[in-house]
Protein backbone atom coordinates (compact mmCIF):
# COMPACT_ATOMS: atom_id res chain seq x y z
CA UNK A 1 0.00 0.00 0.00
CA UNK A 2 0.63 3.85 -0.77
CA UNK A 3 2.77 5.68 1.80
CA UNK A 4 -0.22 7.43 4.27
CA UNK A 5 -0.16 10.96 2.63
CA UNK A 6 -0.71 10.14 -0.80
CA UNK A 7 -3.30 7.54 -0.08
CA UNK A 8 -4.59 10.26 1.96
CA UNK A 9 -5.34 12.27 -1.17
CA UNK A 10 -5.83 9.72 -3.66
CA UNK A 11 -9.16 8.81 -1.57
CA UNK A 12 -10.17 12.07 -1.16
CA UNK A 13 -9.70 12.88 -5.09
CA UNK A 14 -11.91 9.40 -5.37
CA UNK A 15 -14.62 11.14 -3.57
CA UNK A 16 -14.47 14.65 -4.71
CA UNK A 17 -14.91 12.40 -8.29
CA UNK A 18 -17.54 11.01 -7.17
CA UNK A 19 -19.45 13.45 -5.60
CA UNK A 20 -19.44 15.94 -8.64
CA UNK A 21 -21.06 13.43 -10.55
CA UNK A 22 -23.93 12.71 -8.27
CA UNK A 23 -24.02 16.71 -7.73
CA UNK A 24 -24.73 16.54 -11.19
CA UNK A 25 -27.41 13.59 -11.45
CA UNK A 26 -25.52 10.73 -12.37
CA UNK A 27 -27.03 7.55 -11.66
CA UNK A 28 -25.66 5.64 -9.41
CA UNK A 29 -24.08 2.83 -11.55
CA UNK A 30 -22.34 5.23 -13.70
CA UNK A 31 -21.06 7.48 -10.36
CA UNK A 32 -19.81 3.86 -8.97
CA UNK A 33 -17.92 2.67 -12.50
CA UNK A 34 -16.27 6.06 -12.42
CA UNK A 35 -15.14 5.96 -9.09
CA UNK A 36 -13.87 2.62 -9.91
CA UNK A 37 -11.68 3.73 -13.25
CA UNK A 38 -10.32 6.68 -11.36
CA UNK A 39 -9.56 4.07 -8.52
CA UNK A 40 -7.05 2.30 -11.03
CA UNK A 41 -5.63 5.14 -12.48
CA UNK A 42 -5.01 6.07 -8.67
CA UNK A 43 -3.25 2.62 -8.09
CA UNK A 44 -5.67 1.73 -6.18
CA UNK A 45 -6.38 -2.03 -5.27
CA UNK A 46 -9.91 -2.70 -6.54
CA UNK A 47 -10.02 -5.97 -4.49
CA UNK A 48 -9.28 -3.97 -1.18
CA UNK A 49 -11.56 -1.28 -1.90
CA UNK A 50 -15.22 -0.58 -0.66
CA UNK A 51 -17.09 2.03 -2.38
CA UNK A 52 -20.61 3.12 -0.88
CA UNK A 53 -23.20 5.25 -2.60
CA UNK A 54 -26.33 7.11 -0.67
CA UNK A 55 -27.92 10.22 -1.93
CA UNK A 56 -26.30 12.57 0.09
CA UNK A 57 -22.51 10.65 1.03
CA UNK A 58 -20.43 9.08 -0.23
CA UNK A 59 -17.91 6.60 1.40
CA UNK A 60 -15.03 4.74 0.24
CA UNK A 61 -12.65 2.06 2.43
CA UNK A 62 -9.47 0.62 1.51
CA UNK A 63 -7.86 -1.77 4.05
CA UNK A 64 -5.60 -4.66 3.98
CA UNK A 65 -4.43 -7.17 7.04
CA UNK A 66 -3.01 -4.02 8.87
CA UNK A 67 -4.36 -0.70 8.29
CA UNK A 68 -8.04 0.32 7.49
CA UNK A 69 -8.56 3.51 5.83
CA UNK A 70 -12.21 5.02 5.40
CA UNK A 71 -13.22 8.49 4.28
CA UNK A 72 -16.30 10.40 3.79
CA UNK A 73 -17.51 12.93 1.63
CA UNK A 74 -21.13 14.59 2.05
CA UNK A 75 -23.31 15.35 -1.26
CA UNK A 76 -23.93 19.01 -0.45
CA UNK A 77 -26.24 20.03 -3.35
CA UNK A 78 -28.06 18.36 -6.20
CA UNK A 79 -28.85 19.61 -10.19
CA UNK A 80 -28.82 18.65 -13.47
CA UNK A 81 -25.18 19.50 -15.32
CA UNK A 82 -24.72 16.79 -18.35
CA UNK A 83 -21.74 18.60 -19.56
CA UNK A 84 -20.06 17.56 -16.49
CA UNK A 85 -20.93 14.36 -16.76
CA UNK A 86 -19.27 14.13 -20.17
CA UNK A 87 -16.19 16.09 -18.63
CA UNK A 88 -15.70 14.25 -15.62
CA UNK A 89 -16.02 10.70 -18.09
CA UNK A 90 -13.24 12.34 -20.49
CA UNK A 91 -11.19 13.01 -17.59
CA UNK A 92 -11.33 9.41 -15.98
CA UNK A 93 -9.97 7.85 -18.78
CA UNK A 94 -7.37 10.08 -20.14
CA UNK A 95 -5.99 10.18 -16.79
CA UNK A 96 -5.68 6.44 -17.04
CA UNK A 97 -4.18 6.38 -20.82
CA UNK A 98 -1.64 9.81 -20.08
CA UNK A 99 -0.84 8.61 -16.36
CA UNK A 100 -1.88 12.04 -15.00
CA UNK A 101 0.24 13.47 -11.98
CA UNK A 102 -1.96 13.73 -9.00
CA UNK A 103 -1.46 17.67 -9.01
CA UNK A 104 -2.86 17.25 -13.20
CA UNK A 105 -5.72 15.17 -12.40
CA UNK A 106 -6.62 17.46 -9.06
CA UNK A 107 -6.27 20.39 -11.55
CA UNK A 108 -8.39 19.36 -14.25
CA UNK A 109 -11.01 18.31 -11.49
CA UNK A 110 -10.86 21.56 -10.12
CA UNK A 111 -11.24 23.10 -13.15
CA UNK A 112 -14.30 21.48 -13.98
CA UNK A 113 -16.10 21.33 -10.60
CA UNK A 114 -16.27 25.46 -10.95
CA UNK A 115 -16.57 25.56 -14.94
CA UNK A 116 -19.31 28.09 -15.67
CA UNK A 117 -21.97 26.58 -17.33
CA UNK A 118 -22.48 27.01 -21.02
CA UNK A 119 -25.53 29.26 -21.18
CA UNK A 120 -26.04 32.11 -19.44
CA UNK A 121 -29.70 32.49 -17.21
CA UNK A 122 -31.56 33.87 -19.57
CA UNK A 123 -30.58 31.58 -22.33
CA UNK A 124 -32.00 28.89 -20.09
CA UNK A 125 -35.19 30.62 -18.95
CA UNK A 126 -35.49 31.16 -23.00
CA UNK A 127 -34.87 28.00 -24.47
CA UNK A 128 -36.93 26.67 -21.32
CA UNK A 129 -39.70 28.55 -22.28
CA UNK A 130 -39.60 27.62 -25.83
CA UNK A 131 -39.39 23.61 -24.91
CA UNK A 132 -42.82 24.22 -23.17
CA UNK A 133 -44.35 25.64 -25.95
CA UNK A 134 -43.48 23.05 -28.15
CA UNK A 135 -45.02 20.62 -25.52
CA UNK A 136 -47.98 22.98 -26.10
CA UNK A 137 -47.98 22.55 -29.78
CA UNK A 138 -47.34 18.57 -28.95
CA UNK A 139 -50.68 19.11 -27.36
CA UNK A 140 -52.73 20.40 -29.90
CA UNK A 141 -52.36 24.15 -29.95
CA UNK A 142 -51.72 26.58 -32.49
CA UNK A 143 -48.43 29.03 -32.70
CA UNK A 144 -50.16 32.17 -31.16
CA UNK A 145 -50.45 29.89 -28.01
CA UNK A 146 -47.12 28.31 -28.38
CA UNK A 147 -45.53 32.02 -27.74
CA UNK A 148 -48.10 32.45 -24.96
CA UNK A 149 -46.86 29.37 -23.10
CA UNK A 150 -43.46 30.22 -24.15
CA UNK A 151 -43.27 33.63 -22.34
CA UNK A 152 -45.16 32.21 -19.26
CA UNK A 153 -42.74 29.29 -18.58
CA UNK A 154 -39.79 31.93 -19.28
CA UNK A 155 -40.70 34.31 -16.96
CA UNK A 156 -41.45 31.34 -14.31
CA UNK A 157 -38.44 30.14 -14.67
CA UNK A 158 -36.37 32.57 -14.49
CA UNK A 159 -38.04 33.56 -11.44
CA UNK A 160 -37.41 30.36 -9.71
CA UNK A 161 -33.41 30.62 -11.28
CA UNK A 162 -33.51 34.03 -9.02
CA UNK A 163 -35.34 32.42 -6.05
CA UNK A 164 -32.81 29.61 -5.81
CA UNK A 165 -29.99 32.43 -6.08
CA UNK A 166 -31.45 33.75 -2.82
CA UNK A 167 -31.45 30.41 -0.80
CA UNK A 168 -34.91 29.87 -1.01
CA UNK A 169 -36.50 26.07 -0.32
CA UNK A 170 -36.18 24.20 -3.38
CA UNK A 171 -40.01 22.94 -3.16
CA UNK A 172 -41.09 26.48 -2.05
CA UNK A 173 -39.34 27.66 -5.46
CA UNK A 174 -41.14 24.94 -7.64
CA UNK A 175 -44.74 26.01 -6.18
CA UNK A 176 -43.90 29.78 -6.97
CA UNK A 177 -42.55 29.31 -10.03
CA UNK A 178 -45.46 26.92 -10.98
CA UNK A 179 -48.06 29.79 -9.71
CA UNK A 180 -46.68 32.09 -11.40
CA UNK A 181 -46.64 30.41 -15.01
CA UNK A 182 -50.07 29.26 -14.27
CA UNK A 183 -51.58 32.87 -13.65
CA UNK A 184 -49.54 34.39 -16.66
CA UNK A 185 -50.91 31.82 -19.30
CA UNK A 186 -54.50 32.32 -17.52
CA UNK A 187 -53.41 36.00 -18.18
CA UNK A 188 -52.87 34.96 -21.87
CA UNK A 189 -56.27 33.24 -22.47
CA UNK A 190 -57.98 36.90 -21.32
CA UNK A 191 -55.77 38.62 -23.70
CA UNK A 192 -56.48 36.09 -26.69
CA UNK A 193 -60.11 36.50 -25.66
CA UNK A 194 -59.87 40.36 -25.58
CA UNK A 195 -58.31 40.52 -28.76
CA UNK A 196 -60.99 38.00 -30.49
CA UNK A 197 -63.87 41.08 -29.45
CA UNK A 198 -61.79 44.14 -29.76
CA UNK A 199 -61.33 46.43 -32.44
CA UNK A 200 -58.24 47.90 -31.26
CA UNK A 201 -55.80 44.72 -30.62
CA UNK A 202 -54.32 43.21 -33.48
CA UNK A 203 -55.73 39.96 -34.32
CA UNK A 204 -52.35 38.29 -34.39
CA UNK A 205 -53.17 37.72 -30.35
CA UNK A 206 -56.35 35.61 -31.29
CA UNK A 207 -55.71 32.32 -30.61
CA UNK A 208 -58.24 29.36 -31.57
CA UNK A 209 -56.14 26.88 -28.66
CA UNK A 210 -56.16 30.02 -25.63
CA UNK A 211 -56.27 27.14 -22.92
CA UNK A 212 -53.71 25.27 -24.02
CA UNK A 213 -50.84 27.01 -22.66
CA UNK A 214 -52.20 26.19 -19.17
CA UNK A 215 -50.77 22.65 -19.68
CA UNK A 216 -47.72 23.60 -21.21
CA UNK A 217 -46.52 26.48 -18.73
CA UNK A 218 -45.38 24.54 -16.02
CA UNK A 219 -43.91 21.54 -17.49
CA UNK A 220 -39.96 23.21 -17.40
CA UNK A 221 -40.33 21.80 -13.69
CA UNK A 222 -41.70 18.26 -14.39
CA UNK A 223 -38.33 16.10 -12.71
CA UNK A 224 -37.61 13.94 -15.94
CA UNK A 225 -33.39 13.26 -14.90
CA UNK A 226 -34.69 12.42 -11.38
CA UNK A 227 -37.23 9.90 -12.63
CA UNK A 228 -35.21 8.37 -15.02
CA UNK A 229 -32.28 7.88 -12.02
CA UNK A 230 -34.60 6.31 -10.30
CA UNK A 231 -35.56 3.98 -13.11
CA UNK A 232 -32.25 2.95 -13.80
CA UNK A 233 -31.33 2.93 -10.23
CA UNK A 234 -33.82 0.56 -9.00
CA UNK A 235 -33.64 -1.86 -12.60
CA UNK A 236 -29.48 -2.25 -11.62
CA UNK A 237 -29.94 -2.88 -7.90
CA UNK A 238 -29.23 0.33 -6.24
CA UNK A 239 -32.62 0.36 -4.65
CA UNK A 240 -31.95 2.47 -1.31
CA UNK A 241 -30.42 5.52 -3.75
CA UNK A 242 -33.50 4.79 -6.41
CA UNK A 243 -35.86 4.89 -3.70
CA UNK A 244 -34.62 8.60 -2.36
CA UNK A 245 -34.82 9.82 -5.88
CA UNK A 246 -38.62 8.43 -6.18
CA UNK A 247 -38.85 10.35 -2.94
CA UNK A 248 -37.38 13.73 -4.08
CA UNK A 249 -39.13 13.55 -7.59
CA UNK A 250 -42.79 12.92 -5.79
CA UNK A 251 -41.73 16.08 -3.68
CA UNK A 252 -41.23 18.01 -6.35
CA UNK A 253 -44.37 16.67 -8.37
CA UNK A 254 -46.40 17.80 -5.06
CA UNK A 255 -44.92 21.03 -4.98
CA UNK A 256 -45.48 21.71 -8.83
CA UNK A 257 -49.50 20.32 -8.29
CA UNK A 258 -49.51 22.92 -5.13
CA UNK A 259 -48.85 26.32 -7.33
CA UNK A 260 -50.54 24.94 -10.25
CA UNK A 261 -54.20 24.10 -7.69
CA UNK A 262 -53.54 27.64 -6.40
CA UNK A 263 -53.43 29.56 -9.69
CA UNK A 264 -56.38 27.87 -10.38
CA UNK A 265 -58.05 28.34 -7.23
CA UNK A 266 -57.17 32.05 -7.09
CA UNK A 267 -58.33 32.39 -11.46
CA UNK A 268 -61.11 30.30 -10.63
CA UNK A 269 -60.88 28.29 -13.65
CA UNK A 270 -63.57 25.43 -14.64
CA UNK A 271 -62.41 21.99 -15.35
CA UNK A 272 -60.78 22.50 -19.00
CA UNK A 273 -58.77 20.12 -19.28
CA UNK A 274 -61.07 17.30 -19.79
CA UNK A 275 -62.24 18.32 -23.19
CA UNK A 276 -59.46 18.73 -24.96
CA UNK A 277 -58.38 17.11 -27.61
CA UNK A 278 -54.96 14.68 -27.07
CA UNK A 279 -55.40 13.34 -30.89
CA UNK A 280 -52.65 15.10 -32.92
CA UNK A 281 -54.23 17.35 -36.12
CA UNK A 282 -51.05 18.72 -36.98
CA UNK A 283 -48.53 17.92 -39.92
CA UNK A 284 -46.21 15.86 -39.33
CA UNK A 285 -43.45 18.32 -39.66
CA UNK A 286 -44.92 20.57 -37.05
CA UNK A 287 -44.67 17.63 -34.76
CA UNK A 288 -41.48 17.56 -35.78
CA UNK A 289 -40.14 20.91 -35.30
CA UNK A 290 -41.92 21.38 -31.91
CA UNK A 291 -39.90 17.97 -30.59
CA UNK A 292 -36.94 19.54 -31.62
CA UNK A 293 -37.70 23.14 -29.92
CA UNK A 294 -38.51 20.75 -26.65
CA UNK A 295 -35.52 18.93 -27.18
CA UNK A 296 -33.25 21.80 -27.52
CA UNK A 297 -34.56 23.50 -24.69
CA UNK A 298 -34.49 20.82 -22.26
CA UNK A 299 -30.55 20.31 -23.26
CA UNK A 300 -29.96 24.17 -22.79
CA UNK A 301 -31.67 23.70 -18.96
CA UNK A 302 -29.65 20.74 -18.51
CA UNK A 303 -26.58 21.88 -19.48
CA UNK A 304 -26.12 19.75 -22.82
CA UNK A 305 -23.09 21.44 -24.82
CA UNK A 306 -23.72 23.14 -28.06
CA UNK A 307 -21.83 20.90 -30.34
CA UNK A 308 -24.42 18.23 -29.55
CA UNK A 309 -27.57 20.38 -30.17
CA UNK A 310 -28.14 18.79 -33.17
CA UNK A 311 -28.25 15.25 -32.16
CA UNK A 312 -30.31 16.09 -29.19
CA UNK A 313 -32.87 17.94 -31.77
CA UNK A 314 -32.87 14.88 -33.97
CA UNK A 315 -32.96 12.30 -31.24
CA UNK A 316 -36.08 14.49 -30.20
CA UNK A 317 -37.57 14.16 -33.68
CA UNK A 318 -36.82 10.29 -33.41
CA UNK A 319 -38.32 9.84 -30.43
CA UNK A 320 -41.66 12.13 -30.77
CA UNK A 321 -42.17 10.30 -34.33
CA UNK A 322 -41.58 6.95 -33.01
CA UNK A 323 -44.53 7.74 -30.13
CA UNK A 324 -47.45 8.80 -32.91
CA UNK A 325 -46.40 6.35 -35.59
CA UNK A 326 -47.09 3.39 -32.63
CA UNK A 327 -49.83 5.12 -31.04
CA UNK A 328 -52.14 6.05 -33.37
CA UNK A 329 -53.59 3.96 -35.87
CA UNK A 330 -57.14 3.99 -38.14
CA UNK A 331 -58.94 4.28 -34.97
CA UNK A 332 -58.30 8.04 -34.59
CA UNK A 333 -57.77 8.20 -38.45
CA UNK A 334 -54.10 8.54 -38.66
CA UNK A 335 -51.76 6.03 -40.15
CA UNK A 336 -50.02 3.77 -37.65
CA UNK A 337 -50.06 0.54 -35.11
CA UNK A 338 -52.76 1.92 -33.10
CA UNK A 339 -51.13 0.60 -30.17
CA UNK A 340 -51.85 3.39 -27.79
CA UNK A 341 -50.07 5.84 -25.50
CA UNK A 342 -48.22 3.59 -23.37
CA UNK A 343 -46.48 1.33 -26.05
CA UNK A 344 -45.77 3.99 -28.32
CA UNK A 345 -43.57 6.08 -25.32
CA UNK A 346 -42.01 3.15 -24.55
CA UNK A 347 -40.80 2.40 -28.55
CA UNK A 348 -40.20 6.12 -28.59
CA UNK A 349 -38.00 5.95 -25.73
CA UNK A 350 -36.51 2.43 -26.71
CA UNK A 351 -35.15 3.77 -29.81
CA UNK A 352 -34.01 6.79 -29.14
CA UNK A 353 -31.91 4.54 -26.43
CA UNK A 354 -30.44 2.09 -28.57
CA UNK A 355 -29.52 4.59 -31.13
CA UNK A 356 -27.37 6.51 -28.44
CA UNK A 357 -25.66 3.54 -27.91
CA UNK A 358 -24.60 3.40 -30.96
CA UNK A 359 -23.83 6.86 -30.91
CA UNK A 360 -21.77 7.43 -27.72
CA UNK A 361 -18.48 6.23 -28.79
CA UNK A 362 -18.14 8.00 -32.14
CA UNK A 363 -19.55 11.29 -30.47
CA UNK A 364 -17.27 10.43 -27.64
CA UNK A 365 -20.22 11.21 -24.60
CA UNK A 366 -22.15 9.58 -22.46
CA UNK A 367 -25.66 7.73 -23.17
CA UNK A 368 -27.42 9.61 -20.73
CA UNK A 369 -26.12 13.31 -22.24
CA UNK A 370 -27.79 12.69 -25.42
CA UNK A 371 -31.00 10.27 -24.70
CA UNK A 372 -32.19 11.98 -21.37
CA UNK A 373 -33.25 15.65 -23.44
CA UNK A 374 -34.27 13.57 -26.48
CA UNK A 375 -36.97 11.83 -24.99
CA UNK A 376 -38.50 14.59 -22.26
CA UNK A 377 -40.87 15.83 -25.38
CA UNK A 378 -43.43 12.74 -24.24
CA UNK A 379 -43.60 13.74 -21.16
CA UNK A 380 -47.72 12.98 -21.01
CA UNK A 381 -48.87 17.06 -19.86
CA UNK A 382 -52.17 16.55 -20.86
CA UNK A 383 -52.93 13.66 -18.68
CA UNK A 384 -51.25 14.81 -15.75
CA UNK A 385 -53.41 18.21 -15.94
CA UNK A 386 -56.47 16.38 -16.28
CA UNK A 387 -55.71 13.81 -13.63
CA UNK A 388 -54.69 16.97 -11.53
CA UNK A 389 -57.72 18.96 -12.17
CA UNK A 390 -60.41 15.80 -11.51
CA UNK A 391 -58.78 15.16 -8.39
CA UNK A 392 -59.30 19.15 -7.58
CA UNK A 393 -62.54 19.59 -8.97
CA UNK A 394 -64.25 16.52 -6.88
CA UNK A 395 -67.98 17.31 -5.70
CA UNK A 396 -69.27 14.07 -4.72
CA UNK A 397 -70.16 12.98 -8.09
CA UNK A 398 -70.39 8.96 -9.21
CA UNK A 399 -67.28 8.13 -10.90
CA UNK A 400 -65.04 11.39 -10.38
CA UNK A 401 -62.08 9.48 -8.42
CA UNK A 402 -62.22 7.01 -11.29
CA UNK A 403 -61.71 9.04 -13.61
CA UNK A 404 -58.98 10.57 -11.84
CA UNK A 405 -57.66 7.82 -10.69
CA UNK A 406 -57.58 6.47 -14.32
CA UNK A 407 -55.95 9.82 -15.92
CA UNK A 408 -53.23 9.47 -12.94
CA UNK A 409 -52.65 6.06 -13.83
CA UNK A 410 -52.21 5.93 -17.43
CA UNK A 411 -50.23 8.81 -17.04
CA UNK A 412 -47.75 7.56 -13.96
CA UNK A 413 -47.64 4.75 -17.02
CA UNK A 414 -46.29 6.32 -19.46
CA UNK A 415 -43.58 8.33 -17.69
CA UNK A 416 -42.09 5.12 -15.67
CA UNK A 417 -42.09 3.29 -19.54
CA UNK A 418 -40.42 6.54 -20.69
CA UNK A 419 -37.77 6.04 -17.95
CA UNK A 420 -38.01 2.23 -18.61
CA UNK A 421 -37.01 3.00 -22.21
CA UNK A 422 -34.18 4.74 -21.83
CA UNK A 423 -32.51 2.54 -18.57
CA UNK A 424 -33.63 -0.36 -20.55
CA UNK A 425 -31.04 -0.36 -23.36
CA UNK A 426 -28.70 0.95 -20.50
CA UNK A 427 -28.81 -1.72 -18.62
CA UNK A 428 -28.41 -4.12 -21.18
CA UNK A 429 -25.68 -2.45 -23.53
CA UNK A 430 -23.37 -1.91 -20.64
CA UNK A 431 -20.60 -3.94 -21.53
CA UNK A 432 -20.81 -1.91 -24.62
CA UNK A 433 -21.25 1.56 -23.38
CA UNK A 434 -19.23 1.42 -20.19
CA UNK A 435 -15.70 2.07 -21.55
CA UNK A 436 -15.40 5.85 -21.20
CA UNK A 437 -18.65 6.35 -21.56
Amino acid sequence: MMNQENLQRSLDLLLRTGCLLMESAADTSRTERTMKRVAAYLGLPLERLNIYIVYNMLMVNLSDDECSYTKFQRVEKHGVNLDTLRQVSHLSCKAMQLHYQLDSYEQALDYIAHQQRNYSPWQVAVGGGLACGGFCIQFGCDWTAFFYAAIAAILGLRLRMLLRQKGSNAYVNIGVAAFVSTLLAWAFSLLSASAQTSSWLPQMLVSSTPWHPLLACALFIVPGVPLINFVSDMLSGYIQVGMTRAVNTLMMLLAMAFGIAFAIQVCGIDNFAKDLPMTPHHAYDEYMLAAAISAIGFSMIFNTPRHLMWVVALGGIISVCTRNFVNLGPSSGNIGLDQGLVVGSFAGSAVVSIICCALIHRLHTPHQLLSIPSVIPMIPGVLMYRALFAFINMHGVEGEVTVAMNNAIQASLIILFIALGVAIPNVFFRRIISPCG
